[in-house]
C-alpha cells in the first residue's frame, strides 16, 4: 500500500475553491435528454464541462492552484505538462493572473489544443509521449529556471478545484443515486468524490477509464499504485500510466469501482452527444457518459428510476477528427 501525504484535500475544501473560481470559472449547464432517459429507464443529468472556460473542467484546477501562489512565484513563472487540456487551462489562468507559464506538450497533441495553447500566450516545450518523460522534463524546467511546477492532477489545490464542477451538479440538482466520472490521473474523481463527501455521501460513485488504460481498475484491485505502459487510446486526455500519490488514496476510500470501456463505445458517445444533446464532445470526454450506458445495459435493474450524474470533462477535439470519427451523425429527438 501506498504511504498516505500529509496533504491530502478535504470535502471542506471543495467549497472554499468554489468561492476563489466564483466570477472566474462557468457555472456550466446541466443537459438533460428525453430519450436519453427512456431508452435507459433513468433520470440522467449531464454537467457540461466541454462548455467551461477552455473546454474543459481543468480551468477550476488550474486556476485554483494558480490563484493560490506567492507574489515571488507569480513573477518567477510556472511550468505544467499536459496533452492539451490541463495545458490550455494552465495557459488561460496565468494569462489572467499575468504570471509567465511553460507548457511540456506531446508532439502529438491535437493541433487545436496547441494553437489556444500559444494563443493564451504560454510558451510550449515539446516531447515525445511514447520515448521521454514529460514530468522529468518539467521537474528540470522548474529547477534551473525557477518555476513554481503545477501537475495535471496530483496537488491538492488542483484537486479541490476540480471537485468544484460536480459540487455545483449536486448543489443545483440535489442528491445522487449514482455518478459516473471521467478517470485519468484523478483530479476530477478524486474532487468529485470530495465533493460528494460533502452534499450526498450516500451516492455511488463510479470513474470510467479507456480500456487500453486500465491503471486506475488495476490499482484499486491491488490497493496499490500501478503504472502500466503508456496506452494507445482516442482518450488522449486520459492516457495516463497510474494514478496520483494524493488521488489514489481518495478514489480507494471513496470510489464504488472504475469501469473501463472500448474506444468504439467513446465514439457512440461522441455521436449521441452531437444528435441528442447538440454539444460537441472530445473522446476523452465522453468516457463517463460510455461507462454508464454500459454500467445499465449489464444491470438495468440497479438503476431503474435512479437519478444518475454523468461528468463530460471536454470538448476540445479537432473538427476534422471528430467528423472522421463519428461520420454520419443524424437529428434526433430531444
Amino acid at each position: 500500500m501506498n504511504a498516505r501525504p500529509d496533504d491530502l484535500p478535504t470535502p471542506d475544501d471543495v467549497p472554499a475553491a468554489a468561492e476563489i473560481l466564483r466570477g472566474a470559472a462557468h457555472r456550466t449547464p446541466v443537459l438533460t435528454s428525453r430519450l436519453t432517459d427512456a431508452e435507459l429507464g433513468a433520470s440522467v443529468l449531464v454537467k457540461a464541462e466541454n462548455l467551461q472556460r477552455t473546454g474543459s473542467f481543468k480551468f477550476r484546477g488550474a486556476f485554483h492552484t494558480l490563484s493560490r501562489l506567492g507574489p515571488d512565484q507569480r513573477r518567477a513563472g510556472v511550468v505544467a505538462f499536459s496533452s492539451g487540456n490541463h495545458a490550455q487551462a494552465v495557459a488561460l489562468a496565468a494569462q489572467l493572473l499575468e504570471i509567465p507559464a511553460t507548457i511540456v506538450m506531446p508532439t502529438d497533441a491535437p493541433a487545436s489544443k496547441l494553437a489556444a495553447t500559444r494563443g493564451y500566450g504560454a510558451e510550449i516545450v515539446p516531447y515525445d509521449r511514447y520515448a521521454e518523460d514529460r514530468a522529468a522534463i518539467a521537474a528540470d524546467l522548474a529547477q534551473r529556471r525557477g518555476l513554481t511546477l503545477v501537475p495535471p492532477y496530483d496537488h491538492p489545490h488542483v484537486i479541490a478545484g476540480q471537485g468544484t464542477a460536480v459540487y455545483e451538479l449536486l448543489a443545483d440538482h440535489g442528491p445522487l443515486d449514482a455518478l459516473f466520472v471521467c478517470l485519468g490521473g484523478g483530479g476530477l474523481l478524486s474532487g468529485s468524490l470530495l465533493a460528494v463527501q460533502a452534499l450526498s455521501p450516500a451516492t455511488a460513485v463510479f470513474g470510467v477509464e479507456p480500456e487500453a488504460g486500465d491503471d486506475g481498475r488495476q490499482s484499486l484491485r491491488a490497493g496499490r499504485i500501478v503504472t502500466i505502459d503508456q496506452p494507445r487510446t482516442l482518450a488522449d486526455g486520459a492516457a495516463t500510466t497510474h494514478l496520483g500519490d494524493r488521488t489514489f488514496p481518495i478514489i480507494a476510500e471513496h470510489v464504488e469501482d472504475v469501469l473501463t470501456v472500448p474506444d468504439d463505445a467513446l465514439v457512440e458517445a461522441m455521436r449521441l452527444f452531437a444528435s441528442r444533446y447538440k454539444v460537441l464532445v472530445e473522446p476523452t470526454g465522453a468516457l463517463a457518459f460510455a461507462g454508464m450506458r454500459a454500467a445499465i445495459a449489464a444491470d438495468p435493474q440497479r438503476y431503474a428510476g435512479a437519478r444518475i450524474g454523468v461528468t463530460i470533462s471536454g470538448g476540445n477535439v479537432d473538427l476534422d477528427r471528430f467528423a472522421a470519427l463519428v461520420g454520419g451523425v443524424g437529428a434526433a429527438q430531444t
